[in-house]
């Protein structure tokens, strides 16, 4: 495409964009977009994430409207946890998606890091099996390592917090369902990640697509390295949908179902 809306240039952006995916990773060395486009998924070393995400940066919402022919209102978590995350969701596909959405929304600005929300994720939505000390490491020092990037690309220098109104958001507004049994959903995120260098500075926004497998485990949905590689093996088939904005024509041709704020 050729419509662009903002930026995209900046790795620090894209890894903090690919929040769900860096912790499904499950490794400190893991580049998610060794390229800034999103292209390559790999780690260093040729390791493969368990985690699938790529970026649109040349990505804008056409001007002209055109109404999704899916809406959902996914369910909220019926209670938060210690650490502030929505958990309690529903034992169906919409529960398991609204579980996805919430491990995939997040907030890196002044006063919360991208370590922050790392291991927010990681302690509140992933797996029983996939939690370990070793993990839990790793996944911190792959987030210190985008929060010391992101703030040489925001001018400040490492340990500082970012700059007055600066921040980087991510938000749900479509997703697609690979594979459902009774407890298991494998899906893909639409993402915007919207991002503010400064007080004064305007907002860019992009797009990203995130593949997640979630498991029903102890009451709750949770997010799994296994069921998300089992995601991977059967979107292999299916192919990748386009990432395409709700309002877009595109959407519905790619698929996607639009979310809708619940009540």
């Amino acid at each position: 495409m050729s419509r662009t809306r903002g930026t995209w240039n900046t790795k620090g952006i894209w890894l903090v964009g690919a929040a769900l995916a860096a912790v499904l990773a499950l490794t400190g060395y893991v580049l998610l977009g060794g390229d800034e486009d999103g292209s390559d998924t790999s780690g260093k070393g040729g390791a493969s994430p368990s985690g699938s995400a790529s970026a649109a940066p040349t990505y804008k919402a056409p001007e002209q409207w055109t109404e999704p022919e899916r809406w959902t209102a996914l369910p909220r978590g019926e209670r938060t946890d210690d650490r502030g995350s929505a958990v309690g969701f529903p034992r169906t596909t919409e529960g398991a998606v609204a579980m996805a959405a919430a491990a995939n929304t997040t907030t890196v600005e002044a006063d919360r890091s991208n370590v922050d929300e790392q291991l927010r994720i990681y302690h509140s939505y992933l797996s029983e099996a996939d939690r370990t000390g070793e993990n839990a490491e790793a996944v911190e020092l792959n987030a210190l390592q985008t929060d010391k990037m992101l703030r040489k690309q925001m001018g400040v220098g490492a340990g500082q917090p970012l700059p007055s109104g600066a921040y980087v958001r991510n938000y749900v507004v479509g997703y697609q369902v690979v594979t459902e049994t009774d407890g298991e959903v494998g899906v893909w995120l639409l993402t915007r990640v919207t991002q503010k260098t400064g007080e004064l500075e305007k907002e860019s926004s992009s797009y990203t697509r995130t593949l997640a497998g979630v498991v029903w485990e102890g009451g709750d949905w949770k997010l799994s390295a296994a069921a998300t590689e089992r995601a991977q093996h059967q979107a292999q088939t299916q192919g990748e949908p386009e990432m395409v904005a709700p309002g877009d024509a595109e959407f519905n041709a790619a698929g996607w179902t639009a979310i809708r704020e619940a009540s």
